[in-house]
């Protein structure tokens, strides 16, 4: 199985996609780590990423996942449908678990994690840029004001793909 995890900055992708991957013995690995330096210094400055900037990061994300003989979870904004649909090319079968919560919330959890690259100036730009999952992308939501643990079970009763 092969799951992009998604949401916002601070949604929870870095603190569920470990638990979700090693409950399903395959590897996590989180978007961040793929963004060139080029990306951090822009979002380090306070300005959004263009979808030119993230072009060849979800690519690079795409092939990681899909390179994964055993499955793998992958942590990632994936704000735009676009760049869902993009991932999905790459990995044809792709389940989709979104999580989703209030900007109050994503403003506490930023505010937690000082020297993280991506300023909490940012946040109003990702809720302006995000477009939640279409009911035919076939995503599990999830309210990540529930714990971890619980959003957990949730995550590990996910369908199989098509």
């Amino acid at each position: 199985m092969r799951i992009l995890l998604m949401g916002v900055s601070g949604s929870g992708k870095s603190t569920l996609g470990p638990m979700l991957a090693e409950a399903l013995a395959v590897p996590f690995a989180d978007a961040d780590a793929f963004h060139p330096p080029a990306n951090i210094e822009k979002m380090s400055r306070g300005e959004a990423l263009t979808d030119a900037d993230r072009t060849p990061w979800l690519m690079a994300l795409g092939a990681w996942l899909a390179a994964q003989p055993q499955g793998g979870v992958i942590g990632c904004s994936a704000l735009k449908r676009a760049y869902r649909d993009l991932l999905r090319a790459a990995v044809p079968g792709l389940r989709l678990i979104f999580l989703s919560g209030s900007p109050e919330l994503i403003a506490a959890r930023q505010a937690a994690r000082p020297g993280h690259f991506m300023p909490a100036s940012l946040m109003a730009s990702q809720f302006a840029t995000l477009e939640p999952p279409a009911p035919e992308e076939g995503a599990l939501t999830l309210d990540i004001a529930q714990p971890p643990e619980a959003l957990l079970r949730a995550a590990l009763i996910l369908p199989q793909a098509n």
